[in-house]
C-alpha cells in the first residue's frame, strides 16, 4: 500500500495507513491511498474504519466487490457521497492477479497466441473510490500503472516546488481523471509496434511469393482486437456516464469552485476523446486484418486463374500437334509422305510451324504475359 497526501504545491508518502488516520487530514489536503487488491481484501475493515474517520462513511457492500473483483468491466456508479469507477487499464504486461483469488499472483499463466505485442497487453481492472478528500484505489498486484504515477506524482511536486511549473492536482477526482488519462496514453504508446506487427503479417498474406500459414496466430490477434474493441467501449461508457454525473454536481458558489468544475469536464472530455482514438485504431486495425485477409484469397484466387490459364493456353497448344500426330499414325496403306524421304521433316516442320504461330498468336493476346 502507498499513502500520498497532496496539500497546495507539497506531495508527502505515509508509510503507515493507520497513522495517516489517526493523524487526521491537514487543512485543504486530499489524499491517495493506493493499494493491491490483496491488500484491500485483507485490510477490508481497517480501511472502511479509516474511511469512515477520514470521510465520515463507509463503502456500499456491493462496491467493495465491485473493487475486489478482476473480471469486471469498466462501469461508473455513485451514491450521495462518493463515486465508483472501475476502469479495465490498456497497458504493457501480463495479468497478474488469480481469477479465483483476487489479488494473489498467479503461480502460472497459461500460455497465450497470436503477436507478442498482443500477448503482452494487460486489460486487468483498476478500482476508484472518490470522495471529497479521499482517493481510494484498488490495483492489480505489482501494478506497473500506480508505481509509475506515483513517481511522476513526486516528481512534479519536486518540479514545482522549484518553480518549474509543474502542476499538482488540485482534488481527488482530478488525480482521478490523471491516472486514467495516463492508463489510455500507455496503450496509445502500443499502437506503432501493434501496426508493425499486423503490416508485416499483410504484406506476408499478400505476397504471392511466400506461403503463409500462420493463421491460427492471425485469427487469435483478431479475437485479441475485438476484445479490445468491447473493452474501450466499456471505458468510453463508463466516461460518459462520469462526465454527465460531473454535470449534475451542485454548484459551489465561488469562482474558485466553479473553475475547478470546469477544469474537471475539460479533463474528462480529454480523456474521453484519447479513449475515441483507441477505439478508432482499434477498429482500424481490425478492418486491415479483415481487408489483408480478403486480399491473400482474392490473390489466390487470381494466381489459381492465371496457373489455369497457362494450362488452358499450353492444352490449346498441344490439340493440333496431336491432331497432326493422330493423322499420321493412321494404319492406311496409302497416306500423303507417308513413304517418301522426307515426309518425316515436313510432318514436324508443320507441327514446328502450328506450335510457334499458336504461341505468338496467343502471346499478342497476352494470354501468356506474366
Amino acid at each position: 500500500m502507498r499513502i500520498f497526501t497532496l496539500t497546495g504545491n507539497s506531495v508527502v508518502e505515509t508509510d503507515s495507513y493507520a497513522a495517516l488516520v489517526n493523524a487526521g487530514l491537514p487543512e485543504h489536503s486530499f489524499v491517495w491511498v493506493a493499494c493491491a487488491r490483496r491488500e484491500f481484501e485483507v485490510m477490508q475493515a481497517q480501511i472502511q474504519a479509516g474511511l469512515q474517520t477520514l470521510c465520515g462513511m463507509q463503502l456500499v457492500d456491493l462496491h467493495i466487490s465491485d473493487l475486489l473483483s478482476n473480471q469486471l468491466p469498466s462501469h461508473y456508479d455513485y451514491t450521495s457521497q462518493y463515486d465508483v469507477l472501475v476502469f479495465r487499464r490498456l497497458a504493457a504486461g501480463n495479468s497478474e492477479t488469480d481469477l479465483t483469488q483476487p489479488g494473489l499472483p498467479l503461480g502460472h499463466r497459461p500460455a497465450r497466441t497470436g503477436p507478442p505485442i498482443l500477448r503482452r497487453i494487460d486489460t486487468s481492472p483498476v478500482g476508484f473510490a472518490v470522495f471529497d478528500h479521499v482517493l481510494l484505489t484498488v490495483h492489480p498486484t505489482d501494478c506497473a500503472v500506480r508505481d509509475v504515477y506515483a513517481s511522476k506524482l513526486l516528481g512534479a511536486a519536486s518540479a514545482q516546488a522549484h518553480s518549474a511549473g509543474a502542476r499538482l492536482p488540485s482534488s481527488s477526482a482530478d488525480l482521478m481523471l490523471r491516472i486514467v488519462n495516463h492508463m489510455v496514453d500507455g496503450y496509445l504508446e502500443l499502437r506503432r509496434e501493434l501496426t508493425h506487427q499486423l503490416d508485416h503479417w499483410q504484406s506476408e498474406l499478400i505476397n504471392p511469393r511466400t506461403r503463409f500459414n500462420n493463421w491460427g496466430a492471425l485469427l487469435d490477434a483478431r479475437l485479441s482486437l475485438h476484445h479490445l474493441d468491447e473493452i474501450c467501449e466499456d471505458q468510453r461508457s463508463a466516461l460518459q456516464d462520469w462526465l454527465e454525473a460531473l454535470k449534475t454536481w451542485p454548484d459551489t458558489g465561488t469562482l474558485e469552485g466553479q473553475r475547478e468544475r470546469d477544469l474537471l469536464q475539460v479533463r474528462s472530455r480529454d480523456v474521453l476523446e484519447h479513449i475515441e482514438r483507441v477505439v478508432h485504431h482499434v477498429r482500424r486495425l481490425e478492418q486491415s486484418v479483415e481487408t489483408a485477409v480478403q486480399m491473400h484469397f482474392n490473390a489466390q484466387s487470381h494466381r489459381t486463374n492465371e496457373i489455369m490459364r497457362v494450362l488452358t493456353v499450353l492444352t490449346a497448344i498441344f490439340l493440333p500437334l496431336n491432331l497432326i500426330s493422330g493423322i499420321f499414325g493412321m494404319n492406311f496403306e496409302y497416306i500423303p509422305l507417308l513413304h517418301q524421304a522426307n515426309g518425316f521433316w515436313f510432318a514436324m516442320g508443320l507441327m514446328v510451324f502450328v506450335a510457334v504461330s499458336l504461341v505468338l498468336y496467343f502471346w499478342r493476346k497476352n494470354y501468356l504475359a506474366r
